[in-house]
């Protein structure tokens, strides 16, 4: 018998549960326990299914799935992975594989997901909404919780005359961290 993979187990307790909302404890266990249920999600709403979220639905909390309708059933694929592998990883060197909002590096323990590395994800400086495009001069490395607070929002990195004023407000210890921080950063 063939083995049934998590994507597919997870679409299927999708189409055992129309209408229901689902919560990522729920979704990972019926993936099998798969780590990357989060991945396989993403991939079925980039098949066409109609999978909503909180940026769909304003009553679904972060964390929470549903799949409102099962006759709308996919076609085709809706979202086009425009970014490539190339590019992705241009950007990623780039940015020294470091978040360019919290300053998180890959594969430093997740503050928000405790347990878990720092994933980064590109995202775009000007969303695509508003005009954005897809060269890597708009393009950033972002963590995972960045990313997600960052859809839509156009904000414009401090200044460096900014930053310094945050860092001499800060308290001693403060500031020692964040010296801390630069010196792993640039090996110096």
């Amino acid at each position: 018998m063939p083995r049934i993979g998590s994507k597919e187990r997870i679409r299927r307790f999708f189409c055992n549960n129309v209408g229901v909302v689902l919560d990522s404890q729920q979704l990972q266990e019926a993936s099998g326990g798969a780590r990357e249920f989060g991945r396989r999600i993403r991939e079925l709403r980039e098949e066409g299914w109609q999978i909503k979220t909180h940026n769909d639905r304003s009553d679904l909390k972060p964390g929470q799935y549903i799949l409102e309708d099962l006759s709308v059933r996919p076609q085709q694929y809706l979202f086009a992975r425009r970014i490539s592998k190339r590019v992705r990883a241009q950007v990623l060197e780039r940015n020294g594989y470091t978040c360019q909002m919290c300053g998180a590096a890959a594969g430093d323990a997740d503050e928000q997901n405790p347990g878990r590395p720092v994933r980064l994800h590109i995202g775009h400086i000007v969303d695509r909404s508003h005009g954005g495009t897809d060269e890597p001069s708009n393009l950033r490395a972002l963590c995972s919780a960045c990313n997600q607070g960052a859809k839509n929002i156009v904000q414009e990195p401090p200044s460096w005359t900014w930053l310094l004023a945050q860092i001499r407000r800060a308290p001693v210890a403060d500031q020692h961290k964040a010296l801390e921080w630069l010196r792993k950063k640039f090996g110096t």
